[in-house]
């Protein structure tokens, strides 16, 4: 059908709420509406909010629930059939996660819905403790205001397989987004018991789980520290303060501007922790405060960032080097409190710095690298499950500001990050020493490792198109970076190293590596520079020389 036709059936049958929006749209708003229908993937959907087949609304996320619901009954026994629901505090999420669930109510499958707005890794954690078949997040995690999204996960707590949302997209895609979804009213479902509020008791379970990851074995430590805390108003604000409460830091100051959930994201237009601009407010914070620490949660809390004491100043760091910190007091807390178990193992993405492995290696603790994604990292601890040994896993993390400790939950998790992150700053604390000298310290030790990300915006049809031909150039031969001769390319497309197929080129280079990759949830490619050098200064001009060859290639 053609974007004209199928703009005009729109017009006919969407939701009463898309009409206006869809009357008052020109040519160029019609085409990048309806060019294409809103990708699903292992991410689930994310995309603008809006009217048409490439914008997340009502009609878009009840043609992806009914999908999930079919697949969900030809899968699993009726005895099976729940689905968890939770969403963040993004425009429409309330309204997208109780259209999901009266269409898992029509279908006769149980949805247990959160009854507040509640962090991914709640999400995660519910899937398991109320043994689901699936649940759903309506989240666009980090991404500026007018997204929102749906991420989808599978029994285990995990955002689903390559396999898993193939076999969901085929469902979708059978459908017809106007005649084929079945609808029930929220309340309906609720009266008719298809419908159920999760209890408070595993919202509480959840909190037990994140405490029981402290590693400091009984020894006292100063929690007076004052902390400045942002969950750039979204869903962190009560997990997190009632983990840190509950374990007796009381000196936490809440940026008053960021502190209530708030999809328009009024002073953070990109709430992010890893843009320096979502962190503004919460740095004057503290310089105001004199605090020792900045903690920031993004809306949906499964990333956390930081800023810590540097000199008279405070200083961001970025998610190496914060995942760096936690690996390190995780591997020497558990060697001292003798809990590091036999063939114990890191798991961390491909573009996360690789300083991370000289650290583990230190401690005798295996890496396992996989593809970007924190859901390879639940994967990898689902496997270790299977073999009866999920205690081997003691840590993952990926640069982009996710981690996670242990394994009741099988993705990032930003409660569980903030908790650690105070413990590891109060026992440092304790014993005289700043994370900035503890952070100099291992690169005094490992050598200094320099990890960026730089990220070009393609919007629309034309920009999709040319981020294609962008990947087709990279690999039609680049034979070498900053002036450093590639000296092996390896091309995750065809899968690699045993991992799925994935459309990812690492460039390896002497002394550094490159990785090119489109986002999976973003009209974005993002380019990954890591970089061992003597010193800060010479591995920032090597990164320079490296992004102006990059940037040649992106430019054509």
């Amino acid at each position: 059908m053609s974007i004209d036709a199928t703009y005009e059936r729109w017009l006919e049958r969407a939701h009463e709420s898309l009409q206006p929006e869809l009357r008052a749209m020109d040519a160029a708003q019609i085409e990048d509406a309806f060019y294409r229908d809103l990708a699903f993937g292992t991410g689930g959907l994310r995309g603008v909010i809006g009217a048409g087949t490439n914008r997340m609304n009502i009609n878009t996320v009840s043609k992806a629930s009914q999908g999930l619901a079919d697949y969900v009954i030809a899968h699993f026994p009726p005895e099976k059939r729940r689905i968890a629901v939770s969403y963040d505090s993004r425009i429409l999420s309330d309204v997208f996660a109780h259209v999901a669930a009266g269409v898992f109510a029509a279908n006769g499958i149980r949805a247990l819905v959160y009854p507040r707005l509640m962090p991914t890794p709640c999400l995660s954690f519910a899937v398991r403790a109320l043994d689901c078949a699936a649940g759903i997040m309506v989240t666009a995690s980090h991404n500026p205001a007018k997204y929102n999204g749906y991420k989808v996960y599978g029994p285990d707590g995990c955002q689903i397989t390559t396999e898993a949302a193939e076999a969901i997209l085929a469902a979708i895609d059978r459908l017809d987004v106007f005649d084929d979804p079945k609808w029930m009213d929220f309340q309906t479902g609720l009266e008719a018991g298809l419908i159920e509020w999760i209890g408070e008791d595993v919202y509480t379970d959840f909190t037990e789980a994140v405490k029981r990851q402290s590693l400091l074995g009984g020894e006292a430590v100063d929690k007076s520290a004052a902390i400045v805390y942002s969950p750039l108003n979204g869903t962190g604000l009560r997990p997190v303060l009632r983990a840190l409460t509950e374990s007796g830091y009381t000196n936490v100051t809440v940026v008053k501007e960021q502190e209530q959930p708030d999809g328009h994201f009024p002073t953070c237009p990109y709430p992010n922790p890893e843009i320096e601009e979502a962190m503004r407010l919460g740095l004057e914070y503290a310089r105001r405060l004199n605090a020792d620490l900045l903690l920031a949660t993004d809306p949906d809390c499964d990333r956390c960032g930081i800023a810590v004491r540097d000199g008279n100043d405070y200083r961001l760091l970025s998610g190496n080097e914060t995942g760096m910190l936690l690996l390190d007091y995780v591997c020497q807390r558990r060697v001292a409190l003798g809990r590091m178990p036999d063939q114990p193992v890191l798991v961390k993405t491909i573009v996360t710095t690789d300083m991370a492995q000289r650290i583990a290696e230190k401690y005798g603790v295996e890496t396992v690298n996989v593809l970007t994604g924190f859901k390879y990292i639940g994967e990898t601890i689902a496997k270790l499950e299977a073999q009866g040994r999920a205690d081997r896993y003691i840590f993952g993390f990926e640069e982009s500001y996710g981690y996670l400790s242990g394994t009741y939950v099988r993705d990032k998790d930003a409660v569980d990050a903030a908790f650690l992150i105070c413990e590891m700053f109060a026992w440092y604390r304790t014993r005289g020493v700043g994370l900035m000298e503890r952070l100099n310290q291992l690169y005094a030790e490992f050598g200094y490792c320099l990890n960026t990300l730089h990220s070009y915006e393609f919007e629309g049809s034309a920009g999709f198109e040319r981020m294609q031909a962008i990947m087709a150039a990279f690999r039609g031969g680049v034979d070498a970076l900053g002036g450093r001769k590639v000296t092996k390319l390896l091309d995750y497309a065809p899968g690699l190293d045993g991992l799925p197929k994935s459309d990812v080129l690492k460039f390896l280079l002497d002394g550094a590596s490159v990785v090119v990759r489109p986002s999976g949830t973003e009209p974005k490619l993002k380019v990954y520079a890591s970089i061992v050098a003597p010193d800060c200064e010479a591995a920032m001009a090597q990164e320079a020389a490296l992004r102006a060859d990059v940037e040649k290639v992106i430019k054509g």
